[in-house]
């Protein structure tokens, strides 16, 4: 569905150019008339011009071409016309005519008449025509034409610049419909940051701080806030009193193991199925507290902190087993995860990687192709890659030789999930192992801190 943006703005342009076609077209038809009546109110003046003159020259009509100072009359076909007739037939033209001449039309009346007529050349001409009586007694057939191309051109140029102002107001108009569009939903837009950023700073959004037509929506807004931490809060402490209930018992009965192993009585297989028992509850837990951490909150975490403490507590690990641990860490690294639920997959992976590998782990942290990018490698003997999806099986365990419940691979990728990040295994180019590496996608906020 289009947004609320994209609406208004093919609603504008829609109205908008609707609103110009329309009176683009009135505008046209308006000006062509007034061009027209320009154009025969100037052919009256002219016919005006030939009647003045005629009525000094009716009984020698010839000198009219002396009498009109007109240079266009002069010139062959130039496309002005005049043109008179007498009661006996008797036809003087302009010298524009050469030697044609037009049909006059039939007139009953003396009134002044505006037609239209094919001229020299077949070229399409308008004229006046009036049968005019002198004080002579004399009458006379008075016709004043001119070429219609000059109205044509003139309607044309004007048309043209009728278009370019069109053009210029509709731009304008597009302009400041956006203009509009966007002041009007700014309000939404600061809507939709500030409830990330109250939500982080466990804030309330202030009604008065948006136009009152926002304001029901911004006190739907903070019940639903509210409510969302109500269930993130209960969620997570569900999570921890089930935790706590479920500790306690298993470690009862893994004290009870202990006295029984103190009496010389074997229990390897209980001590493995409860060391099952507690891998699957907490990766149970973490999945319910990925979950609601991923969908209900905005949490932000510095990456490059919790590499730098988890790197320095494994190292002391490394050394202890006679093993080095190089990491290189970038700064400024932020992920849209919660701290617990990102430091754990941290922990899984090396001491997964710890654990396996002969002298040398290696842990990297930079900024990739839209996301942060996490890669544990090791020296130790890696996975096949028909093996590698096996591996991050729930309790998927390829070799039994180590202690473990084979679920610290499982368990991060369940964390990782839960936020739309990716854990793939591949082989270790540098040091020959396996290589584990995460891609957390980063929006675009984080992107630029």
């Amino acid at each position: 569905m289009l947004s609320l943006r994209h609406r208004a703005l093919l609603g504008s342009l829609a109205s908008g150019l609707i609103s110009v076609a329309v009176g683009a077209l009135t505008l046209y038809a308006y000006v062509d008339s007034r061009v027209q009546e320009r154009f025969d109110a100037t052919l009256r003046d002219r016919h005006t011009q030939v009647v003045v003159a005629l009525s000094t020259a009716t009984s020698d009509p010839e000198r009219l071409r002396d009498l009109i100072f007109d240079p266009a009359y002069g010139t062959p076909f130039s496309g002005r016309y005049w043109q008179v007739t007498s009661s006996d037939g008797q036809i003087v033209t302009s010298a524009s005519l050469f030697d044609q001449t037009f049909d006059e039309p039939t007139q009953t009346d003396t009134g002044l008449i505006v037609w239209d007529i094919v001229g020299p050349e077949n070229e399409g001409v308008r004229g006046v025509y009036q049968r005019i009586t002198y004080e002579d007694g004399s009458e006379w057939g008075v016709s004043v034409a001119e070429s219609l191309t000059e109205l044509i051109h003139e309607r044309s140029d004007t048309r043209q610049s009728l278009l370019l102002v069109f053009s210029l107001v509709g731009m304008i108009g597009l302009a400041g419909s956006v203009m509009l569009i966007s002041t009007i939903l700014w309000p939404l837009r600061r809507l939709r940051k500030d409830v990330a950023k109250r939500w982080d700073h466990d804030e309330e959004l202030v009604q008065a701080d948006y136009p009152e037509e926002v304001a029901p929506l911004v006190s739907d807004i903070n019940a639903l806030l509210q409510r969302n931490r109500d269930i993130v809060m209960g969620a997570r402490r569900q999570a921890a009193d089930l935790a706590h209930a479920l500790k306690t018992p298993s470690a009862i009965l893994r004290n009870e193991l202990d006295v029984l192993s103190d009496k010389d009585v074997g229990a390897p297989m209980a001590f493995e199925a409860l060391d099952r028992i507690d891998a699957q509850i907490g990766r149970s837990l973490a999945r319910m507290r990925a979950a609601n951490s991923a969908e209900l909150t905005h949490s932000r975490t510095d990456l490059s902190n919790s590499v730098d403490r988890f790197s320095r507590l494994f190292s002391m690990m490394a050394e202890r087993e006679g093993k080095s641990l190089r990491c290189k860490n970038a700064r400024g690294l932020w992920v849209r995860m919660d701290t617990q639920d990102i430091e754990e997959v941290i922990g899984n992976l090396l001491d997964n990687a710890l654990k396996w590998s002969r002298h040398t782990v290696q842990l990297t942290a930079e900024k990739a192709d839209g996301c942060v990018m996490i890669y544990v490698e090791d020296d130790g003997p890696g996975i096949p890659e028909e093996s590698q999806r096996e591996a991050l099986r729930s309790g998927g365990r390829l070799d039994t030789s180590k202690p473990g419940t084979g679920l610290g691979l499982a368990i991060a990728v369940d964390l990782l999930k839960a936020y739309g990040a990716d854990l793939a295994l591949e082989n270790s180019g540098d040091l020959g192992g396996l290589a584990v590496k995460v891609l957390i996608p980063t929006p675009f906020d984080l992107q630029a801190a």
